[in-house]
């Protein structure tokens, strides 16, 4: 089968899915992962629930991510009847120059390279299985799709900060992220909703933002010029003042601490002493977990609010990525929230994972719309190299 390949290359994980093309659209066919790179590495693959392999590793054996994309590209060597087309990446920055998926090659990849330090947990991992493609095979065309492109096109008086105009120029600006994700959401609520205009998406997982999306398209967002800014997440703090950094730097802390306390030491991780992830703070009884919890449901319900304000009231609230599709305690908690708003929570349905969790009197439809980022760089991909 003619195929196209997407890879979503984490910091602890590589994650891949093989599209079939049929009739010019692609169709995901396989699944699979390689999470626990270092600690605990596990490859699984499956298509259509039917598992294809679930191979453990020592820890040596995978230790990091090059290895794991060495291996997953092993296996999936050893599958017959693949023809394929191109690979797609997700790449989270694309900075100023990239605005739309792009072909990628030796002067677009350096390019990127320069974006390193403005998303240091993703973009050397997003980048290191292209650069490996190219030394094995430079022959397979590759594309990479940014997290920051959808978000390309608000107004300057959206995008900028107050600094000197000049900085701007030079590409200090709010990007925003997870715009794989909210694309593929806007394209779901035309489907599930058209007839709701003014949304706000929350992309809740270990990283996590929110989008005002008018009319599908983003209006307002919470990262900004990093991945750092906006909600709590699982190991970074979200909106931060500035003069924290220099009190830190007066008080002889390194730019690479710095960096390490801001990127894996913050956020849910920080507040509660005990893990960045939610589930674990959901089960705990320390009051650290709590603490953390209460945290982040208060920024979540504050940046709604900044959200609502940029679209002049909303008509619906999405919950996505991990948190948001999988967590009905936080829903509810977030819900509770979101009251002033007019949202009533139902509670039966939002227990059952139900695609619409708001009563029939809530004055916001409230609604769980899992995302696809996949999915959008099969076809961002298949729409630059062309069909077969």
């Amino acid at each position: 089968m003619d195929a196209i390949l997407v890879v979503n290359a984490g910091s602890s994980s590589l994650k891949f899915q093989i599209f079939e093309i049929i009739d010019g659209k692609p169709e995901g066919r396989i699944r699979g992962q390689l999470d626990g790179i270092g600690v605990r590495p596990r490859l699984r693959a499956t298509s259509d629930g039917r598992v294809l392999v679930e191979r453990t590793y020592q820890p040596a054996e995978v230790a990091d991510l090059p290895t794991a994309v060495g291996k997953a590209r092993e296996w999936l060597a050893s599958l017959d009847g693949i023809a394929l087309r191109a690979i797609g990446h997700r790449v989270v920055h694309g900075g100023p120059d990239y605005d739309r998926p792009i072909l990628i090659d030796a002067m677009v990849l350096d390019r990127l390279v320069e974006y390193q330090n403005l998303a240091p947990l993703h973009q050397p991992n997003n980048l290191a299985p292209i650069r490996l493609v190219m030394d094995i095979d430079p022959s397979i065309p590759q594309v990479a799709c940014f997290d920051t492109a959808f978000h390309r096109g608000r107004p300057e008086t959206a995008d900028c900060y107050a600094l000197p105009r000049s900085l701007y120029q030079q590409g200090v600006r709010r990007y925003g992220f997870h715009g794989l994700s909210y694309e593929y959401i806007a394209e779901r609520l035309a489907e599930i909703a058209p007839t709701k205009d003014k949304v706000i998406v929350a992309h809740l997982g270990s990283g996590a933002s929110m989008c005002a999306l008018g009319d599908g398209r983003s209006v307002e967002s919470t990262m900004g010029f990093t991945a750092l800014d906006g909600v709590p997440m699982g190991t970074r703090p979200g909106q931060l003042d500035p003069g924290v950094v220099l009190y830190l730097l007066q008080k002889g802390m390194s730019q690479q601490a710095i960096s390490d306390l801001l990127y894996r030491e913050s956020g849910l991780k920080g507040l509660s002493g005990i893990s960045n992830d939610v589930r674990d703070l959901l089960a705990s009884t320390d009051p650290g977990a709590k603490f953390a919890i209460d945290h982040f449901i208060h920024r979540c319900g504050l940046n709604a609010g900044l959200l609502a304000a940029a679209l002049g009231g909303i008509d619906g609230f999405v919950f996505t990525a991990g948190i948001g599709e999988n967590s009905s305690a936080i829903r509810a908690l977030l819900a509770e929230k979101l009251a002033w708003l007019g949202a009533e929570l139902d509670h039966a349905a939002n227990e059952a994972g139900a695609t619409v969790v708001s009563t029939a009197t809530s004055r916001i439809k409230l609604l769980i719309i899992p995302t696809n980022e996949e999915l959008m760089i099969a076809r961002h991909t298949l729409a630059i190299v062309g069909n077969p």
